[in-house]
């Protein structure tokens, strides 16, 4: 029995590896296929989007979440539930306006930049810019118009990786007159 559990653990880490390793394969193709990193960093957005709107249902229904009643709590979700439920990992939460509309997340350690070092000639890619997709790609299917972008990241030399979250608007739905 106790060796079961070791396994568990043991095929989690490889699991982890086998996407990080995955995710290295797909930005190299795409340094490869696009002439500068501003298309690859565009590239990695428009792909996490797509993973995000879809990505969203899963959460909603593996989670048990409901509905957020304000970005701080939205803010707390993401970080406590999300981010530990697909990467393992729990960003602090920090850096927050005035305003209460944006806030920063602070990964001490991103998994999807393991084993890797950015070439010279990549000064510019934002290595890990699907995370940004996906955190954009997600909230606006619950209604959120969210601008998401690195602020600080380990790769180019940073203590910490920063995402930093800014609430643009509260999307309203389209629906046809008298139906809820």
């Amino acid at each position: 029995m106790s060796r079961q559990g070791g396994r568990g653990t043991e095929s989690k880490k490889m699991n982890s590896e086998l996407f990080t390793l995955t995710y290295g394969a797909l930005v190299t193709q795409l340094c490869k296929d696009y002439e500068n990193d501003d298309d690859v960093n565009k590239q990695l957005d428009k792909m996490g989007y797509n993973i995000g709107v879809r990505l969203i249902e899963d959460f909603l229904a593996r989670s048990n979440v409901g509905r957020c009643h304000d970005f701080r709590e939205t803010a707390d979700v993401i970080a406590k539930v999300a981010f530990k439920m697909y990467l393992g990992i729990t960003p602090s939460i920090t850096n927050w306006s005035p305003g209460g509309d944006e806030f920063s997340l602070i990964l001490e350690n991103n998994p999807l930049v393991d084993f890797v070092e950015l070439p010279d000639n990549h000064s510019t890619l934002i290595y890990s810019n699907l995370l940004c997709g996906v955190l954009r790609g997600a909230l606006e299917m619950v209604q959120m118009a969210v601008d998401v972008k690195f602020v600080q990241d380990t790769l180019k030399g940073d203590s910490v990786t920063e995402i930093r979250m800014k609430f643009i608007r509260r999307i309203e739905d389209n629906l046809p007159a008298g139906e809820e």
